[in-house]
């Protein structure tokens, strides 16, 4: 029986396995058999991370994460979870393959997703004037005209924050009216930069090699026209990757897992979470790799808790208390 479980390996999956094995606990992390290295392996430069002032790749991030995390000692299987026993003292990680894995603990940090639109286009040209966080890629239109889909708050948020770069930002929306809150669309209605497309579906988005227009519709009289735009963020909401534990875990009104306080504890003992799984917030990869810190480190102190060196017989009893002993 292992010591850790990771589930996922973004930058808190990756973080919590270079703590985790630096602390000799030898982790072992799932990856994925298709989304492996998460929601970077989508994006081109990331200028935004500490200690890379020319920037980097997502995809070559994530792939030094990896490779930090295996240097110490932890172990990457690309595979997917299917089930999860963990409501005892062993957790039970069934895979894709039938093979089942046990560890004393778990780290479940499946990052979350971001909503799409779901039309031609926007795959295509994912990472190629098509985005999903203005402040990943807002630098990179600097006097150029883009879009923002959406009507909430995130969407009022990303376009006022894109007018410190762009010459000219469309808000597309299919009503009439928005959904933010009234502080919100307050700013972006007062900033001269920002025009309001309303009651339109964005239904196509042009471009060969990088985005070069999007078409919309109207949802009044159904008539389409196409816009000529250089980038389009959509903003229409994120969808935490929690479909394996809904009915296991505790979750927030937001639809992340619930940790006590600033830690990873979970509503389970033995159970820590971590990343965009936890945060409807901020949702970036270096607000996530922290996170992964706190899952290790809660990793270790609750198998010191329990007295864990090698692979012991846990006593369930004990385990059951330790919440309570480890939040002290």
């Amino acid at each position: 029986m292992r010591h850790v479980i990771i589930i996922g390996s973004g930058p808190a999956g990756y973080t919590a396995a270079i703590y985790a094995a630096r602390a000799n606990l030898e982790p072992l992390v799932i990856a994925s058999s298709v989304e492996a290295g998460g929601e970077l392996m989508n994006t081109t430069d990331v200028e935004n991370f500490p200690g890379f002032p020319e920037g980097i790749q997502g995809p070559d991030l994530m792939t030094k994460m990896q490779e930090q995390a295996e240097r110490f000692g932890a172990e990457v299987l690309y595979d997917d979870v299917v089930d999860l026993d963990i409501s005892g003292p062993v957790k039970r990680v069934t895979l894709g393959s039938g093979t089942v894995h046990e560890a004393t603990t778990l780290i479940y940090a499946t990052g979350s997703a971001h909503r799409k639109i779901g039309i031609e286009g926007e795959e295509r040209l994912s990472g190629r004037g098509v985005s999903y966080c203005a402040t990943c890629d807002g630098f990179f239109f600097r006097e150029r005209t883009i879009a923002v889909v959406g009507g909430g708050d995130s969407a009022m948020e990303e376009a006022t924050f894109l007018t410190k770069f762009a010459s000219k930002v469309y808000v597309i929306h299919r009503r009439d009216e928005l959904r933010a809150s009234k502080i919100m669309q307050e700013r972006a209605f007062a900033n001269p930069k920002i025009e309001f497309i309303w009651n339109s579906a964005v239904v196509d988005i042009v471009g060969e090699d990088v985005v070069s227009g999007l078409v919309v519709r109207s949802t009044v009289d159904g008539s389409e026209r196409e816009i000529a735009l250089d980038g389009v963020f959509v903003a229409i909401g994120n969808d935490p990757r929690t479909h394996l534990v809904h009915d296991k875990l505790e979750l927030t009104s937001a639809g992340t897992i619930w940790v006590d306080g600033r830690s990873s504890r979970t509503s389970l003992p033995g159970v820590f979470a971590a990343g965009d799984v936890i945060d409807p917030t901020y949702r970036q990869a270096v607000t996530a790799a922290g996170t992964g810190t706190v899952a290790a480190l809660d990793v270790e102190h609750f198998l010191a808790a329990v007295g864990e060196a090698g692979a012991p017989d846990v006593d369930a009893d004990q385990i059951e208390g330790l919440a309570e002993v480890d939040a002290a």
